[in-house]
């Protein structure tokens, strides 16, 4: 036994022995066999003097030597508009950089480019340069590729101790200091062309008396927390048009957040709001794609106007981390509106207000979390911070020829404070509806379906057959129940599809005509 445990403890003392002197792992330098997991970096879309996302680039040393790089850096050196971040080191040159055998290491780039200093750009604005590693005979390289693009930038501005403008706005008469970062536009800004994007930084305020035109095909991006406000007796013109080049939508307006990676291109909540103020008018918007917003249009005020306080037609308006239009004791009329995608309602109505739809396709498809409200939410009523309700009537709210639909169940809240000072009326007709109430939770005359002064001829729980509803296409297929359903007498109203289709025969419902969908390979 004691032997055993002398030799055990000998054993012991030897590894411990022959692991203090063991020399540190030996270095060979690089052969230029490195490999990589891509040999271009791609980093997307930037604007000018707008950060990109971060890229990485993982190094592989497959061989069963430790290694060492000598020399590791962008070909243009410190001048270069690229920046690197080495196993957590920033910089643009390194050295001596080391990797085990059979290991790799992780590099990651992100670049920010001044399109006006660019000395090494083609008339296309890319910007290129390369890691290069090693030197001479050993030397490897990967490409790193940018797109920039030019931009109009509106800022707001900064006092001498660099604090940000706020916005100071005319409210009934009375100038009010707000806290939105931003500033108003001003007359030489009043018309957004389609020459180059415009970027929004705050909000772009359109000031008392004015009108802000947007050209068709004009690009119009929002930072962070930022948007357009619309003031009181100003106007907003989105004068988008349809494109006959394969019908699309190529010379419709978009507004969207300023970051152009594809990972954004559907992300919500990335801006904040097109907003109009109660005192604003005559608000047209006309082809126009309104995405990743908090709320795509806040519409407030001017319920009893002869002209609505806003007139959309042919456009869209998706991935609204909110709402896709929140109008409050309004006037609203649509025509080939496209909503779909919003984390509370797709069009909610409250205070009450006037609101118009035709041949509109109104839908909530959100997965991006639990949504408390349908697609469609209407109310005449707003609740103080000590829940007392203020009442406002709903003039009216007529759905006509639309599509109602979405992934929760039922997609229509008809939510009434009942006072008999206050009129809440509002139809429904000729519309597919998702509206199932299996367990009666929603009793009254609001949901009795029979009654035609609220419901006429519409078709409830049966398939509109999109095409592919997460990803916003909300096109109808060969299956759709809405195919032909719709009165004629709207669709003579608005005779044309978002898509230029004609349906004065056999109107669909909703804002297409049906299609028969490709056959997947």
């Amino acid at each position: 036994m004691f032997k055993k445990l002398s030799y055990f403890l000998f054993l012991i003392c030897f590894l411990i022995f022959w692991s203090s002197c063991r020399k540190d792992f030996e270095f060979t330098p690089s052969t230029g066999n490195l490999q990589f997991s891509k040999d271009t970096i791609y980093l997307d879309t930037i604007f000018t003097n707008i950060g990109s996302s971060t890229y990485n680039l993982k190094v592989y040393n497959r061989s069963d030597n430790d290694i060492i790089i000598p020399s590791l850096k962008l070909g243009l050196g410190e001048a270069s508009n690229y920046r690197l971040n080495v196993d957590g080191l920033a910089g643009k040159q390194f050295e001596n950089i080391e990797i085990l055998a059979n290991d790799s290491l992780f590099i990651f780039v992100e670049t920010t480019i001044d399109i006006n200093n660019l000395p090494n750009i083609d008339g296309n604005f890319l910007y290129t340069d390369k890691i290069e590693f090693d030197t001479n005979a050993n030397l490897q390289t990967v490409e790193l590729v940018t797109l920039v693009q030019d931009a109009i930038f509106i800022y707001p501005n900064r006092d001498s101790n660099k604090v940000i403008e706020t916005l100071t706005l005319n409210v009934g008469g009375e100038l009010i200091e707000t806290e939105l970062q931003g500033r108003e536009l001003l007359s030489n800004e009043l018309n957004f062309t389609n020459d180059k994007p415009y970027v929004i930084y705050g909000f772009a305020a359109v000031p008392q008396g004015e009108t802000l035109t947007i050209d068709a095909g004009a690009r119009i991006h929002f930072h962070s927390e930022s948007g357009l406000i619309v003031t009181e007796g100003a106007s907003l013109q989105v004068n988008g048009a349809f494109s006959n080049d394969q019908n699309l939508l190529e010379n419709e307006v978009i507004f969207e957040g300023d970051r152009l990676e594809p990972n954004f291109s559907e992300t919500p909540g990335q801006w904040g709001a097109i907003w109009l103020f109660d005192g604003s008018l005559n608000n047209t918007i006309n082809y126009a794609t309104i995405k990743n917003s908090t709320v795509g249009i806040l519409c407030d005020g001017n319920p009893n106007e002869v002209n609505n306080k806003l007139t959309i037609t042919n456009s869209q308006i998706y991935n609204s981390s909110s709402f896709g239009i929140l109008g409050r004791n309004t006037s609203i009329a649509g025509e080939n509106l496209v909503i779909n995608n919003a984390g509370q309602s797709s069009f909610a109505g409250t205070i009450g207000g006037k609101y118009n739809f035709t041949h509109c396709t109104i839908a909530n498809y959100w997965n991006n979390g639990f949504r408390q409200l349908p697609s469609v939410l209407l109310n005449n009523f707003i609740l103080d911070e000590d829940n007392n309700a203020t009442l406002a009537d709903l003039t009216e709210a007529n759905f006509n020829n639309c599509i109602i639909y979405g992934n929760d169940n039922p997609e229509i809240l008809l939510d009434e404070i009942e006072d008999d000072a206050v009129v809440f009326n509002f139809k429904f007709t000729n519309s597919l509806i998702r509206f199932e109430d299996n367990n009666n939770n929603f009793v009254g005359p609001n949901y009795d379906l029979n009654d035609v002064t609220h419901y006429e001829n519409n078709i409830f729980n049966e398939n509109p057959d999109f095409k592919d509803p997460d990803l916003n296409m909300l096109n109808i297929g060969d299956e759709s129940a809405a195919i032909n359903k719709g009165l004629a007498s709207f669709a003579t109203q608005v005779p044309f599809d978002i898509l230029n289709v004609s349906r004065t025969t056999n109107p669909d419902l909703g804002a297409y005509q049906h299609i028969t969908f490709p056959e997947e390979d």
